[in-house]
């Protein structure tokens, strides 16, 4: 049965956010799965959720959690008066299915962001981008440029890649629905890393826009102070 956390306020709109939650704290050292860690007093989760409820798009939000935790997210949601409105699906065995499962909640005609919950540094400005670049291509995977010189290793030699062609991927990957359903209808394979890599197996061109270096992913210790600072900087700056 599916879990609906609401506000007071109706969300019907033609655009969809699927806030993926099913991350455990293993690097992170920490028994709380990273997405519940606090992060300038509030849950991680929160701070993702808010930034896409200020999109110009105002897309529904589902947040595919392991179903063992959703009691206590509402727990959470309680403790900190947090009424951001937004469903809660239970999440599957792999990325894939737990995407899959979320999908099930969107309507084929509308937009579709796909977006790691411990990526709570995303700015409205690239949200907007994606469903607006998404909207006309059919896709936008948000991307930067990798700084450092790469090398790829096969088989114990390593060989030096252009840099300037490397870009490492980020979320939101953002989709015309009826793309992404279609791609989801197909089988589960090891290859699929992301959404994008699925689209792009079920016959898709993929189209990237320009992400944030700020847009990291919360995985190591370090990484929380590093974004309480930056959140600190942001505040300050308004």
């Amino acid at each position: 049965m599916d879990q609906v956390i609401s506000s007071n306020s109706s969300n019907a709109q033609k655009a969809y956010a699927i806030i993926v939650a099913g991350g455990s704290g293993t690097r992170m050292q920490s028994a709380v799965p990273k997405q519940f860690l606090l992060l300038n007093g509030k849950p991680v989760l929160m701070h993702t959720l808010h930034a896409f409820s200020q999109s110009t798009y105002k897309p529904e939000l589902i947040v595919v959690l392991p179903e063992t935790y959703h009691s206590y997210w509402r727990e959470l949601c309680n403790e900190h008066h947090f009424t951001i409105t937004h469903q809660v699906v239970s999440g599957g065995a792999t990325r894939f299915h737990s995407v899959k499962n979320g999908l099930d909640e969107v309507d084929t005609n509308s937009l579709v962001a796909i977006h790691d919950a411990v990526r709570p540094l995303i700015s409205t400005t690239i949200i907007d981008d994606a469903y607006e670049q998404a909207m006309v291509k059919g896709s936008a995977i948000v991307c930067v440029q990798s700084r450092d010189s790469v090398r790829q290793v096969k088989e114990n030699k390593s060989e030096s890649l252009l840099r300037d062609e490397i870009y490492l991927v980020q979320t939101p990957q953002t989709f015309q629905a009826q793309i992404l359903k279609q791609a989801y209808s197909y089988s589960y394979q090891e290859s699929f890393t992301d959404d994008a890599s699925v689209v792009e197996k079920a016959g898709h061109a993929i189209h990237i826009i320009p992400g944030s270096y700020n847009n990291f992913k919360i995985t190591f210790p370090d990484d929380i102070a590093i974004a309480e600072f930056l959140l600190c900087k942001k505040a300050t700056n308004l």
